[in-house]
């Protein structure tokens, strides 16, 4: 039902949708990062290679890198976009060696703020117009050494949120959102 109820809202933004029809492919979200230059997709328990294959012949003008993920969720289980240039990166060998390895695929060299917690690097980046730079990120009760890790950005706001609960179940911050970039016809 998931995926009925997100296209209709789509649809309803008057969105263009493109639907996966080879029933070999995987793709999910949490594997898919989009730098605002490219994208990474993690190969991993719920994406393939066909899945990206997909995603690449979809968005033809952006270069699609494929990342291994390992003792992971997801891709975006332990890192994500925390600013324009700047890659949110977990500490852990498997977030480590996954970086290096999109480091080598791509021309862009990235910012990285590493935080101890693989978890703490699902967040949530966004250039609100009349906010600026605003990040959605865990909690410091929640993950102490990485909120202290984010306070150092100082010319973002940041807006800690708690996701004990939805953590249980597999659920990060990214995994909560969809995020469209409203336009004045919207």
């Amino acid at each position: 039902k998931q995926v009925e109820t997100m296209k209709r809202v789509l649809e309803s933004l008057n969105l263009n949708i493109v639907e996966m029809v080879d029933e070999n492919a995987t793709l999910d979200g949490g594997d898919v990062l989009f730098t605002g230059r490219e994208f990474f997709v993690g190969l991993s328990r719920r994406t393939n290679q066909r899945g990206a294959e997909i995603l690449a012949d979809t968005f033809k003008d952006y270069a699609v890198s494929t990342v291994p993920v390992h003792d992971s969720l997801h891709l975006k289980s332990f890192c994500s976009m925390a600013g324009p240039n700047l890659i949110a990166i977990g500490s852990s060998e498997a977030a480590q060696k996954a970086l290096k390895t999109m480091q080598q695929m791509s021309d862009h060299r990235y910012d990285k703020l590493t935080v101890p917690d693989d978890a703490a690097a699902n967040c949530i980046y966004l250039n609100i117009p009349s906010k600026g730079h605003v990040l959605l990120h865990r909690a410091p009760e929640e993950y102490p050494e990485s909120a202290k890790v984010f306070e150092k950005l100082k010319d973002h706001m940041l807006i800690p949120i708690a996701n004990t609960e939805l953590e249980k179940v597999d659920g990060s911050l990214t995994c909560c959102s969809v995020l469209i970039n409203k336009t004045s016809e919207l």
